[in-house]
């Protein structure tokens, strides 16, 4: 990659013939299968709660919960079939027949553009449903309106068929489709990434019934009873909630560290958050300052906090298809007033919750003040190495690379290896655009139970916040991905146990954010006398690729990634890489997982182990 302008057009390749010939006009279906990242963002198998296949759910459910919001059709019914067949079944009012083919595979076609027929909707471009009809190898939709019927069935895009005729069946649209195993590799649904998904849908939606197989969906008080789960008996004070026609919020406390937000516009989780999430904490911030008479800062107020808003309104500006993020800039003041007010009043009316508020706030206050003085020491020692991290090296984007205009740099990336050896094969065969690596010195410190003061204390672990930008906050990463790249020995698993704890104890956010993942590294290479090779990330990969190259080939196991060459490691950690994406909806409850697992009770894990181990002898 070019580090200059002048670099860029000199190593440009001189522009070919350009006549008539090649200008294409492609389908709309067909532009969707080929660009399928700009209507579903990512592709993936499933093993990641954003992947392209809870995408292609979310776009079918949401209509169903626009017919909902418009108030007709309580309840959603939802299977998914051991062949990935997905069936949506609202009673709703369905789709207008004599439109269902037009609804469902052309693009800028629906009746969200009617604002009386709509008036708070999710979807408003007519792309979502044709989005999961070009990217299913199978998809139906059938739709039912005072006693007749209309079905039509599509292949990869494709219409096949097209019916029409009497029923007795209730009002309501139906959509069955299986996505397409060529564009989703080797995909699976995971029965814990829909269910969270569906009870997000309760909890926006009061009264909304969703069953899932034999499991109802249902909230009675909305964003009151996810905070309830979510924040669960660690909780310091009572849900503060509030619930308009077009607006609702909640917050609370606990004794962790971080703040855990949720935001939603018409029903859709902007994951990414938004104007409405950050007027919420401005809201927040100012009704606690008003009513204590103090100027405690955002990190004060929000550190512990537990906090969900969800917003209503015509014309939802979303930053894309997916919707991952709202833009509307005119709503953020109204969001703050009503916030605020309504805190303000909740605290006059409930002492005792102020007290407990209040409590939790000055203690953060105090907190902060001292980690600052730890922070400020820190920086005082380690100023002569902070311009250049032992043991760190960086990425292009990130040593003052221009960029042409136009030219976007690839997502960046750190691997946190162990020791130099496993650093060298990485740094030989990186992408030095776009992937850093930072050698840690051997087993880093556990964490667990361990004050601020302590970590910004340990060397290591200080180069570690330095050559990730996370001093101050988690807001500075400095890279898209944190990859946990250790051995697949004990040794490398303790490793990446205590990474984990570090950031689970200190840097949740970063858990919580999506942006801490897991290297997988082949276990073996086969190769046959030909050099065909294959890696092999388990023994039953081996035996298949064995016996795929012939039995006299040679097998190699790899015991760390010191002993896996530049050249083998170019293979796994570019476009063939295997990540695994450490997935955490909040904390509740991980404290407790690291307290039985990284604490001071050696005995009870002895004990778990020996148990355990009894069982597998056992079987």
């Amino acid at each position: 990659m070019a580090d200059t302008i002048e670099e860029y057009a000199a190593g440009a390749a001189q522009p070919k013939g350009y006549d008539e010939g090649d200008i294409t006009t492609l389908k709309s279906l067909e532009h969707i299968r080929l660009r399928p990242g700009m209507y579903i963002g990512r592709l993936g198998d499933g093993a990641h709660p954003n992947d392209g296949i809870y995408i292609l759910l979310k776009e079918v459910i949401d209509n169903s919960v626009d017919e909902f919001i418009m108030g007709a059709g309580r309840r959603i019914d939802v299977t998914i079939g051991e062949d990935n067949k997905v069936t949506v079944r609202d009673y709703g009012r369905g789709i207008p027949l004599g439109k269902l083919v037009e609804c469902v595979s052309m693009i800028n076609t629906g009746g969200k553009y009617n604002s009386e027929a709509f008036q708070f909707s999710v979807g408003m471009n007519g792309v979502g449903t044709k989005a999961v009809n070009a990217l299913s190898s199978y998809f139906r939709a059938r739709s039912v309106r005072d006693g007749r019927f209309r079905c039509a069935e599509f292949r990869n895009g494709e219409l096949i068929s097209d019916t029409e005729g009497e029923c007795t069946e209730r009002n309501g649209t139906e959509i069955a489709f299986v996505p397409d195993e060529t564009m989703f590799k080797n995909y699976a649904f995971r029965p814990e990434y829909v269910e969270r998904r569906l009870w997000m849908y309760a909890y926006l939606n009061s009264g909304l019934s969703i069953h899932l197989d034999d499991r109802k969906f249902y909230s009675q008080h909305g964003l009151q009873d996810l905070l309830e789960v979510e924040s669960g008996e660690e909780r310091l004070y009572p849900v503060i909630a509030c619930r308009t026609k077009t607006l609702e919020f909640a917050l609370t406390h606990t004794n962790d560290y971080g703040e855990n937000s949720f935001s939603f516009a018409n029903g859709q989780f902007t994951n990414d958050g938004g104007t409405h999430l950050s007027a919420f904490k401005e809201g927040v911030l100012k009704a606690i300052n008003e009513f204590s008479g103090k100027n405690y800062k955002a990190d004060d107020v929000r550190d512990g906090m537990t906090g969900a808003i969800s917003i209503k309104l015509r014309e939802p500006i979303f930053e894309s298809q997916t919707k991952n993020k709202l833009g509307n800039t005119d709503i953020r003041g109204p969001i703050v007033t009503e916030v605020r007010d309504f805190v303000v009043d909740f605290l006059h009316k409930n002492p005792a919750v102020a007290e407990a508020l209040l409590a939790k706030v000055s203690s953060n206050e105090q907190m902060h003040r001292a980690i600052q003085e730890v922070k400020k020491k820190s920086r005082d020692t380690a100023q002569k190495t902070r311009l250049r991290i032992p043991k760190l090296k960086d990425c292009k984007y990130h040593v003052g690379c221009k960029w042409p205009r136009g030219v976007q740099p690839k997502e960046t990336m750190i691997f946190l290896t162990e020791g130099d050896s496993a650093a060298g094969s990485l740094e030989k065969s990186r992408d030095v655009d776009c992937q850093a690596i930072f050698a840690l010195r051997g087993k880093p410190k556990n964490a667990f139970g361990e004050s601020f003061e302590m970590i910004y204390k340990n060397e290591e672990l200080t180069f570690l916040m330095q050559a990730l930008g996370i001093e101050e906050s988690t807001e500075n990463l400095r890279y898209d991905k944190v990859i946990l790249a250790t051995d697949a020995d004990v040794d490398g698993l303790h490793i990446r146990n205590l990474l984990l704890t570090f950031f689970l104890c200190f840097f949740d956010q970063l858990v919580l954010s999506g942006h801490l993942y897991v290297l997988e590294t082949p276990l073996f290479r086969v190769r046959n006398k030909s050099k065909d090779l294959i890696y092999c990330y388990s023994e039953a990969e081996r035996d298949r690729a064995a016996a795929q190259l012939g039995k006299t080939s040679e097998i190699t196991r790899f015991k760390g990634l010191g002993e896996i060459s530049p050249d083998d490691f170019g293979e796994f950690i570019g476009e063939n890489m295997r990540l695994s994406p450490v997935t955490l909806d909040n904390m509740h409850g991980v404290n407790d997982l690291l307290k039985f697992y990284m604490g001071d009770n050696t005995p009870d894990r002895r004990d778990y182990i020996m148990r355990n181990l009894e069982v597998l002898d056992y079987e």
